[in-house]
């Protein structure tokens, strides 16, 4: 309604004057403005609801409900598309039977590898697909000085992102100690913001006290990284909005969901943040984490909120989040309230999901696509070789669930001085090796927990500056892992024994693939398999190796400049006795 003429049209079609295009009639509305939930009729015109009430008896088109809950189009406040390993139509196509109409994106991952290439290439993806993607401009490329990547984004490519289509507010601010040192290029990227009246996300793990209020205070409004109840409430008490995660890696929507009740909510997000396709598939989206909360005691109309008008409020998005005259007209259809199934979806007043199925073809964008080649120094069998003096080393531990890590000290395992992996013990090699300048830069660590008995898994998604990530039992099948991915162009694998068992392409920077869903969610359930066949743990082995090297979670990552304590943000010595 942005012309005089269609505000015209409105009001006939809000008056009775004449008749809409669509009305769902017999239905439960769940009103999120008002808490309530009653029988009544929802009229849908050009793309928006013209009128909500029993008055509403005739359309061009009338469907029954049949008693069946109108929920407004979900919202996954803060989610990386590129984690889904899915192209934009394909993402859309894997969470429209879920219910989500809208997605709030922090391309960051793109970013750091092809830079504003990267983020044209989402909003060009994007273009015509019945789906809301909403880009926050990606503040920390790279997310600090303890990596190389293959872009920089400063304050003035984050004022010129601010200009494009969709680009909403500044995705989470990740390097905490450069902003509460008070380094310019941090701070200039929150005036960015602030002058532009935009919403700025947070990333801040396990900050508190004073660091925690002078963080808020300079305008950063949200945070989807508390994993304890106490440190989310106190985030919550000094002004953030709380987004509470469950995606494919970190879960922590059981802890968190402790501080909330019916005083708090409204400051309450649901968001995946990164979330594989086969668990999309398998579990559903916000729709999984709103029907798990429900089972966990939360209100359903609260849960039902905090991903419908909660983060419209939150992030501004003025005509979502609600089933309101005016507003888009994005409706889901559940059954019932306690186990959710999405049985229709509208989206801009057209019908996209019948019966729980997807019932629009969306078209894909095979002239839109944007690769990259891996450019890596010359590797060799020396390659991985780690050396110490003594017999203890600093070893990262895995956090069921969690990408915080653990500092540990362990007793290593040489073979005539040189440190080997210990898979009896499990203590493997993790290594990280830059890929975008081909410097010849390798981080060289150790990794217990993920309980790897033989073989390698490698990957080219490793957070956020993405370079290659190894993990494996012995550096043979490390060496070949690593060969095999630059010679992929990025992707995931497993080998073991000299032998490839499994490999998915990720031909779209190394992070995404020009594949269908299904094909892309099968081949990544095959690798988890393959994986866990070797022994790995973790529900996610990929998504979990990623975050290894991510060094702005505590407490212990690898990058490609080394082991990072990131307590002390800086790199240190695999030595057990040295900082």
């Amino acid at each position: 309604m942005y012309d005089l003429e269609s505000l015209k049209s409105f009001i006939d079609t809000a008056k009775g004057e004449r008749l809409p295009a669509l009305l769902l009639k017999n239905t439960r509305l769940v009103n999120v403005m008002s808490g309530e939930v009653y029988n009544t009729n929802i009229a849908i015109d050009s793309g928006l609801i013209v009128g909500v009430g029993a008055d509403y008896k005739e359309a061009h088109e009338l469907i029954d409900l049949d008693g069946n809950y109108a929920i407004p189009g979900l919202i996954n406040s803060h989610t990386h598309l590129e984690s889904s390993l899915l192209t934009p139509e394909e993402y859309a196509r894997a969470v429209l039977p879920h219910g989500t109409t809208t997605i709030i994106i922090d391309p960051h991952e793109i970013s750091n590898v092809l830079g504003m290439e990267g983020i044209r290439y989402i909003i060009e993806a994007s273009r015509e697909i019945p789906l809301n993607i909403y880009i926050m401009a990606p503040s920390c490329v790279p997310a600090t000085e303890l990596e190389t990547s293959g872009a920089c984004f400063t304050a003035n490519e984050i004022e010129e992102l601010l200009r494009l289509d969709n680009v909403i507010g500044i995705a989470e601010m990740m390097d905490v100690p450069g902003l509460l040192n008070k380094g310019e290029d941090e701070l200039k990227k929150v005036l960015v913001g602030r002058r532009a009246k935009r919403p700025i996300d947070g990333h801040a793990p396990m900050l508190t006290g004073k660091p925690l209020n002078a963080y808020i205070g300079v305008g950063i409004r949200s945070d989807h990284e508390a994993t304890r109840a106490d440190e989310a409430l106190e985030k919550l008490r000094l002004g953030m909005y709380i987004m509470i995660r469950e995606g494919s890696a970190a879960r922590n929507l059981e802890e968190i969901l402790k501080i909330v009740d019916a005083r708090n909510y409204r400051r309450c997000l649901f968001v995946t943040d990164d979330k594989e396709p086969q668990d999309i598939l398998e579990e559903g989206e916000v729709d999984y984490i709103i029907e798990k909360a429900v089972r966990l005691g939360l209100d359903p109309i609260m849960a039902i909120q905090m991903a419908t008008i909660n983060p419209a409020e939150a992030f501004g998005l003025k005509d979502l989040g609600a089933i309101s005259p005016g507003y888009r007209a994005d409706i889901a259809v559940v059954e019932d309230l306690d186990g959710f199934k999405v049985r229709m979806v509208i989206k801009d007043g057209h019908i996209v999901v019948r019966d729980g199925l997807l019932s629009v073809k969306i078209e894909r964008h095979p002239d839109i696509s944007v690769t990259k080649r891996i450019r890596v120094a010359p590797l060799d069998p020396d390659s991985f070789k780690i050396r110490l003096k003594g017999d203890r080393a600093k070893v990262i531990g895995i956090t069921e669930d969690q990408l915080i890590t653990k500092k540990l000290i362990k007793k290593i395992k040489k073979v005539g001085g040189d440190v080997v992996a210990d898979p009896e013990n499990d203590i493997l090699k993790v290594v990280v090796i830059e890929r975008h300048r081909a410097t010849g830069n390798i981080g060289l660590g150790l990794l217990y927990g993920f309980g790897l008995k033989s073989g390698a898994i490698g990957s080219s998604v490793a957070h956020d500056s993405h370079n290659l990530i190894i993990i494996g039992a012995n550096d043979e099948d490390m060496l070949l892992a690593a060969r095999k991915l630059i010679d992929m162009g990025g992707g995931f694998i497993v080998v073991s024994d000299g032998e490839v068992l499994g490999a998915l392409d990720l031909p779209i920077a190394g992070l995404i693939s020009d594949q269908p869903l299904e094909y892309v969610s099968k081949k990544d359930a095959k690798l988890r398999e393959i994986a866990r066949g070797l022994g790995a743990k973790p529900h996610a082995p990929f998504i979990t190796m990623s975050f290894l090297a991510l060094p702005v979670i505590p407490s212990l990552k690898i990058t490609d400049k080394g082991l990072i304590d990131v307590d002390q943000f800086k790199v240190v010595s695999l030595e057990a006795d040295e900082p």
